[in-house]
C-alpha cells in the first residue's frame, strides 16, 4: 500500500520565508518547511495497481498556469486543529478549477469523490489538544496581514506521505504541467 495526495509545490524562497514565522505557540507541531504544500486532494492509502491508473488519470489533467500568493493566517475546527496561511489565485478560480480537473480525474480513476469542501490553504501546525489562546491570537494578529510575492503554478505533484516517528516525509513521484 501507498499513502499519496496531490499537491501545489511551494517555491523555497516562499517556504523559507513561511518557516520564518512558524513558532511561538506552545504545542504546536509545526509542518517541516520542505513538507509546506497547498493541498489538491488527499488520495489516502491505495495499492501499486491503483497508484499507476491514477498516475495515468493525472497525466490527463489541462489548465493555463496561473499565479498564487501567500494572503493572511488562520485557523480551522473549534477548538483549532489546525494553523494556516492563506492563498489567493490570478486569475481567479484558477485554484478551484485545478483542483475540480484533479478530483474529476481521481473519480475517474476509481475514487470516491472527495466529500469536503475545497479550501485551499497552506498548513503550518497542527494541534493535538486546545492551543494556548493567547499565543494563538497573537500569533494570528501579528500575521494577519502576511503576504509573499505571487510564484506562477505551472503544474502539480502527485506525493507519496512516508509516515515517521519524526513526522511525515513526502516524495514526489510524479509532476504533471498544465
Amino acid at each position: 500500500m501507498i499513502r499519496l495526495f496531490t499537491a501545489v509545490a511551494i517555491p523555497e524562497r516562499h517556504r523559507q520565508h513561511l518557516a520564518a514565522t512558524m513558532h511561538g505557540i506552545k504545542g504546536a507541531r509545526w509542518v517541516a518547511e520542505e513538507n509546506l504544500h497547498v493541498t489538491l486532494r488527499f488520495i489516502g492509502e491505495v495499492d501499486e495497481d491503483v497508484a499507476r491508473d491514477l498516475d495515468a488519470a493525472l497525466a490527463e489533467v489541462r489548465g493555463e498556469p496561473f499565479t498564487l500568493a501567500v494572503q493572511g493566517v488562520g485557523a480551522f475546527g473549534h477548538p483549532p486543529r489546525v494553523l494556516w496561511a492563506g492563498v489567493k489565485a490570478e486569475p481567479e478560480g484558477a485554484l478551484a478549477h485545478l483542483h475540480a480537473a484533479v478530483e474529476s480525474a481521481l473519480v475517474r480513476a476509481g475514487l470516491e469523490p472527495e466529500g469536503r469542501k475545497f479550501a485551499p490553504h497552506i498548513t503550518l501546525a497542527r494541534f493535538k489538544g486546545r492551543p494556548p489562546a493567547d499565543a494563538l491570537g497573537m500569533f494570528l494578529e501579528d500575521h494577519a496581514l502576511l503576504t509573499f510575492p505571487e510564484f506562477t503554478v505551472e503544474g502539480f505533484i502527485l506525493y507519496r506521505s512516508i509516515l515517521g516517528h519524526e513526522g511525515p516525509h513526502y516524495d514526489a513521484i510524479a509532476e504533471y504541467q498544465l
